[in-house]
């Protein structure tokens, strides 16, 4: 097995960028990553990766063995699913993103309950709210807000999640309550932007009499991350579009006020997205199916609550 784990210790190297990350992805030292490197360019008889103190890349012949490498390791794993199949005891390491609203209210709490059930799988769940490269990032399966943007994914629906626009109490005695799109630009209200680098939409897309409309609001304060901008409504800083799960509680509790209510926010799409190869696996369809029982009663149950 040496040979095949230095090739997904390479693998996970050349997608990750580090030895250091790839070692803490795979739960080894960097010794044992870079000792799996150097024996796997010995035995091919090459270097697949330039290194420098600051930096590691690949190589031309790292890049052409990427490819090689992970239909090697797909193989091996479409092989074992189908005995997973048959014996009906799934196993294996399980990647998963998902933004992190969804990460840590609709997905984290129900893991412990999925492994107690599968014991023999194991999670790795990466939570962002930037936009995941399923390919270059190894992962199995990635929860998604909003239409994606890689044609080549399959995708399951789980719900059309109702999103609202919150202020503080404190904010709305200082800046006044805006009813609609046109009171947030036309007043300069400052609005919490969700921004991160690649992102593609700065502009708010509200439900008007006429239909979708977008809504070029400003604010001086963005993050990349939602609960931040969370935190920041609830500190009186500004009116923040929100997943209505994901305030839920401030909502219900006065923490929050829902502001500009004639111009809602048009509601987002929650899916899994996959590629097909993935769907094979019988652990990515059971986690699948599991979240989204999961995460449907989530959603219901907060949004009655608020």
């Amino acid at each position: 097995m040496s040979y095949f784990e230095n090739i997904r210790t390479f693998v996970r190297v050349y997608e990750l960028g580090s030895m250091s990350a790839a070692g803490r992805d795979l739960r080894i030292s960097p010794a044992v990553t870079s000792a799996r490197i150097s024996q796997l360019e010995d035995h091919l008889s090459v270097r697949l990766f330039q290194r420098t103190t600051r930096s590691l890349t690949p190589t031309a012949q790292g890049k052409a063995f990427y490819g090689g490498a992970c239909s090697v390791l797909d193989a091996v794993d479409y092989a074992e699913a189908q005995v997973s199949d048959l014996t009906e005891n799934p196993k294996g390491q399980l990647h998963v993103a998902a933004p992190l609203g969804v990460g840590r209210r609709l997905i984290a709490p129900h893991v412990p309950e999925f492994t107690a059930q599968y014991p023999l799988i194991d999670v790795r769940l990466r939570m962002t709210d930037r936009t995941v490269d399923m390919t270059t990032e190894g992962l199995d399966l990635a929860f998604h807000l909003g239409q994606p943007t890689d044609s080549n994914l399959r995708q399951r629906k789980i719900s059309d999640v109702a999103r609202v626009l919150v202020a503080s109490p404190e904010y709305i005695a200082a800046r006044g309550h805006p009813a609609d799109g046109a009171a947030l630009v036309n007043d300069k209200h400052e609005c919490l932007n969700l921004r991160f680098p690649g992102a593609l939409e700065f502009q708010w897309q509200l439900m008007t009499e006429n239909g979708p409309q977008r809504f070029r609001v400003s604010g001086r304060l963005e993050s990349d991350d939602g609960d931040v901008l969370t935190d920041w409504a609830l500190a009186g800083q500004g009116v923040a579009m929100k997943p209505r799960f994901e305030v839920a509680e401030h909502l219900a509790n006065g923490a929050l006020v829902v502001v500009g209510a004639k111009t809602p926010p048009v509601p987002v799409q929650m899916s899994c997205l996959y590629m097909h190869r993935r769907h094979q696996d019988p652990k990515t369809r059971l986690f699948m199916e599991f979240m989204i029982d999961k995460i449907g009663d989530a959603i219901r149950t907060a949004e009655r609550l608020s």
